[in-house]
């Protein structure tokens, strides 16, 4: 690849007809879902064509797919901006800009985090709903548009935004790297991997769930700390008043044991923090090149062991 900075006549552009091509891949972004990098294939299938358009000499194209099979996931309709952004970028990068593989994997990973939570609630709980409810009620009177009209108007409603914010994307990307003296990129980049590192160590409690159910201590507790069943009245009277007595004491009032697991221990000190730990160590093994293969398999390995053996 060239390095220096190319002059306006010798530019590489994505012309449309390239940037389509990689909005009409982006719609298979989810083909090749796994859980070693989730979208990782369908995102590297999308860039194919700009890879193409950009990088003549075959080491470089494979460096740059190389490059986009890193890890990736995020909501498939909001995934367009981030391609924008992306194909700004390596636009860019075959120009001669000094732009290297940590910045346009920080932007994908900073961008992707946020976007997520925006699709959601935009595409799964507002506006299919509402195609569905008119397509619903023209096909129960008998209306064979319903379903052709929810199909139809799904599809173009999601194409239209893919592309548009792809486009934007790109446009926002040039903007970007353009401001270099300024040292624009690099603060963007900055930010990117910041915010980046800051959703997924956020998401490691939501994700990552370990239970240690070893007992450490079962205490006999007193008369009135816990629901005595056998006096309780019969009927609806009863139920109401083990429900009384249960909100007011807490979950231990189930049982006349209290039960002190492993687990409550380490949640009273630090909530998450086995969880914590696993991710930092499972990082350290894959910086060793470990494969992820063989992490996920340890990981079943290690938990089928835990539970025949009652520690999980």
């Amino acid at each position: 690849m060239t390095e220096n900075i190319k002059n306006n006549e010798e530019r590489i552009v994505l012309n449309q007809s390239v940037r389509r091509k990689v909005c009409n891949r982006h719609q298979f972004l989810q083909g090749t879902w796994n859980y070693e990098r989730m979208q990782n294939g369908g995102w590297a299938f999308s860039m194919i064509p700009a890879i193409k358009a950009l990088y003549k000499d075959k080491e470089d194209q494979k460096l740059a797919l190389k490059r986009h099979l890193e890890f990736y996931n995020t909501h498939p309709y909001v995934s367009s901006p981030v391609m924008g952004v992306t194909l700004a970028m390596e636009e860019e990068r075959a120009n001669g800009t000094p732009i290297d593989d940590a910045a346009i994997n920080g932007v994908k990973v900073g961008m992707m985090g946020p976007l997520a939570g925006v699709g959601d609630p935009v595409f799964w709980f507002t506006l299919r709903p509402i195609l569905g409810a008119l397509g619903a009620s023209l096909a129960l009177s008998g209306n064979p548009l319903g379903p052709i009209i929810f199909f139809v108007f799904w599809n173009l409603i999601r194409y239209i935004f893919e592309w548009k914010t792809q486009e934007m994307g790109y446009r926002a990307g040039n903007e970007i790297t353009k401001d270099l003296s300024g040292g624009l990129l690099g603060r963007v980049t900055l930010m990117a991997s910041i915010l980046g590192m800051f959703i997924v160590g956020a998401l490691v409690q939501r994700w990552v769930s370990i239970n240690f159910t070893v007992n450490v201590s079962e205490i006999t507790q007193q008369p009135g700390s816990y629901i005595d069943w056998a006096s309780l009245p019969a009927g609806a009277e009863g139920i109401k008043e083990a429900l009384t007595q249960y909100h007011n004491i807490g979950a231990t009032a189930l049982d006349p044991v209290k039960v002190t697991t492993l687990q409550d221990n380490l949640d009273s000190l630090i909530p998450g923090l086995v969880p914590l730990l696993l991710t930092l160590g499972i990082c350290k093994l894959l910086k060793k090149d470990v494969s992820p293969i063989a992490i996920i398999v340890a990981l079943f390995v290690i938990g089928i062991i835990a539970r025949f053996f009652g520690i999980m």
